[in-house]
């Protein structure tokens, strides 16, 4: 098959085209740069550089293909409260340019890569698939508006869709550099120069942390198999549901580092628990965790030692900068 990858210099999009790639598939992608590194990209891949924004690019780059994976995002929910038109520019407007192209090219399959935040505060965790959605900032709610509209459009136009939820996704790859997101990552990086990590509020929010290799088994499955057409479905653990505080201890264990962590305020619109069933992944594609966080956290650590530890970008815009900002990025405390 021939299959297109947006995002795909990305940390989970280059991860999927090696796996396509190795499985015999022809892969076309598309990046353009915010969040990933070049040198992510397999040299197989038949990369372009457009923007996802741009609908006519889109259909000149996804003719006769057969399936799309839209990967692409600016999946900052901390960061879309205070910078909304960047971040729903980029989740929600990129869908829906990917999409009219997806339908004029007549592919067979659109598989929208979602996210956790789309479920925002519930009464219980973890949160199942049938779970009435709450986003609580504007990335959760384009992320849960671009799967509305997915699923309006195939109603009309007659393509198959999948809508995946990964979540809270680590290991090598990830853009560690970034101030704005990547939990793990940015403890490590900062571990790894000595500094202490930043935790916001009292470090209890609680999260489960998936392994890239955990997830890209189903990912795989979404392109090939029938019983998921129309489906959403979580990907990745519910094992190990940890605080941030557990996760900030479990890389200083591994770096043999003395941890200190700096506290500040919460962040406005964190959700506490955010915790996600396998349930239904375990059931329509088998799947299954082989990597526990801190196998995880270790691959992590030896991709960003090789690699060499970098200082922060602050390469996005802050739009709206007032007393609930957080320091850490009007002070660039990173």
């Amino acid at each position: 098959m021939k299959i297109f990858i947006s995002g795909v210099a990305g940390f989970l999009g280059s991860h999927l085209a090696d796996r396509m790639i190795a499985s015999g598939h022809e892969v076309v992608g598309t990046d353009n740069m915010i969040g990933g590194y070049e040198d992510n990209v397999n040299p197989k891949v038949i990369m372009n550089t457009y923007d996802c924004k741009y609908r006519n690019s889109m259909a000149k780059i996804t003719k006769g293909c057969d399936v799309i994976y839209h990967c692409a995002s600016t999946p900052y929910e901390g960061l879309s409260v205070f910078s909304p038109h960047l971040i729903t520019e980029n989740t929600y407007q990129i869908t829906m340019a990917l999409l009219s192209a997806a339908i004029e090219n007549k592919v067979k399959r659109f598989v929208f890569c979602s996210s956790m935040a789309r479920y925002g505060a519930q009464p219980k965790v973890p949160f199942t698939e049938d779970m009435v959605c709450n986003p609580v900032d504007p990335y959760g709610i384009a992320k849960y508006a671009s799967e509305i509209t997915i699923s309006n459009l195939s109603k009309v136009h007659d393509f198959e869709y999948v809508i995946a939820v990964p979540h809270n996704i680590i290991g090598p790859r990830q853009k560690y550099d970034d101030p704005f997101r990547n939990v793990a990552a940015i403890m490590i990086n900062l571990m790894l120069q000595g500094r202490q990590p930043i935790i916001y509020g009292d470090g209890e929010q609680k999260r489960c942390f998936s392994f890239i290799q955990d997830d890209i088994d189903c990912l795989e499955a979404l392109a090939l198999k029938n019983n998921v057409v129309g489906e959403t479905i979580n990907i990745g653990p519910d094992e190990e549901f940890v605080t941030i505080n557990e996760l900030a201890k479990c890389i200083a264990k591994l770096l043999k580092f003395d941890l200190k962590p700096i506290y500040l305020p919460d962040r406005p619109m964190e959700v506490k628990l955010a915790g996600c069933s396998a349930d239904k992944a375990r059931k329509l594609l088998n799947y299954g965790t082989k990597y526990t966080m801190e196998q995880g956290l270790s691959e992590m650590i030896e991709y960003i030692r090789g690699r060499g530890t970098k200082p922060f970008r602050y390469h996005l815009d802050i739009e709206i900068r007032n007393d609930k900002t957080p320091r850490s990025w009007t002070e660039q405390l990173f």
